[in-house]
């Protein structure tokens, strides 16, 4: 019986990190190119976009939110970064700042909107959402925008430090600040309390509405980081599909790292190990030669599965 309670604990609580070592190992028997060092920083590249958004995403679903304004808000931002960058009278510096200062504004509005009118955040942010992606189109007249390629710009989202991409460093350095935040700080027993149970909370004396606001503008943040590290990449943007669905992915990325949609459960690590399992599955995919039509397919299947295992019985 003592047996079964630790392997049971051990399941609950670190099943994504055997996971993730399951599917490493089986994907490099299948497929040797999976596991060689130019495949492996190129899975990790492109997940740190998608997921320096979910480490924003983890503290809203872990405090009973939601944020379907994400892919949205990253295509708003990242094209007012392209326009500003691309004008040779404004330092990079301002339009990287204006990106995060409208990303977090957003996220902002977001929060002050769910908690002071209590409306449904997916109903309230998918709203946001489509009218940020709306006005970007709006500023650019719907056409793609292309910034000054200068090394010190683009080397933000292509560069490198020895073979680490500055992408992947920076997510790195970003999750274990956030994973701190959330597992060390008053602020973060406050997130949890808030997503396990509002209501005692509220009589616990935990400002719920001030958290959440903190964790939309949070969401922000990320968000803006997210951009700034794709569309740096190539100083270019296209508005009406940059970051198209991102949000999904993110929502993904955290749900198989083991946080619960109801709130109260979730860790960065989880969403760290669960943003690159998501991109490790697209990765194979295409070594698979697997129609890319079926992403969904695949995403959505991950998704089940993860909610099966966290089923409490």
């Amino acid at each position: 019986m003592a047996a079964s309670r630790v392997l049971k604990h051990m399941w609950a609580n670190y099943s994504i990190i055997f996971v993730f070592v399951a599917i490493f190992v089986v994907s490099g028997i299948i497929e040797p190119r999976f596991l060689t060092a130019s495949n492996m920083l190129l899975v990790f590249r492109h997940a740190s976009i998608m997921g320096m958004m979910a480490l924003g995403m983890t503290f809203i679903i872990i405090a009973g939110g939601i944020d379907l304004s994400a892919g949205h808000v990253a295509a708003a931002a990242g094209t007012v970064l392209i326009v500003l960058q691309g004008n040779e009278n404004l330092p990079i510096w301002f339009a990287i700042v204006t990106c995060f200062l409208i990303a977090m504004a957003i996220g902002l509005i977001n929060g002050l909107i769910i908690t002071k009118f209590k409306l449904p955040a997916f109903i309230v942010t998918l709203a946001i959402g489509l009218i940020s992606r709306s006005l970007a189109l709006e500023l650019v007249d719907g056409r793609s925008v292309v910034g000054r390629r200068i090394p010190e710009f683009t080397q933000i989202g292509s560069g490198s430090l020895g073979p680490i991409p500055y992408p992947l460093l920076i997510w790195v350095i970003v999750t274990i600040i956030l994973g701190c935040v959330l597992a060390y700080t008053k602020f973060g027993s406050y997130v949890y309390a808030v997503g396990g149970n509002e209501t005692a909370a509220r009589y616990s004396g935990i400002p719920v509405d001030r958290i959440r606001i903190i964790c939309y503008t949070l969401m922000g943040f990320c968000v803006g980081m997210s951009a700034l590290l794709n569309f740096s990449r190539m100083a270019a943007i296209t508005p009406a599909t940059a970051a198209n669905l991102d949000e999904f992915d993110a929502i993904t990325a955290v749900i198989v790292g083991g946080a619960s949609l109801a709130g109260g459960r979730g860790k960065i690590l989880g969403t760290f190990l669960g943003a690159v399992i998501v991109n490790v599955v697209s990765n194979l995919m295409i070594m698979f030669g697997i129609s890319v039509l079926l992403s969904g397919f695949v995403k959505g299947a991950l998704i089940l599965v993860a909610i099966l295992l966290q089923r409490r019985d």
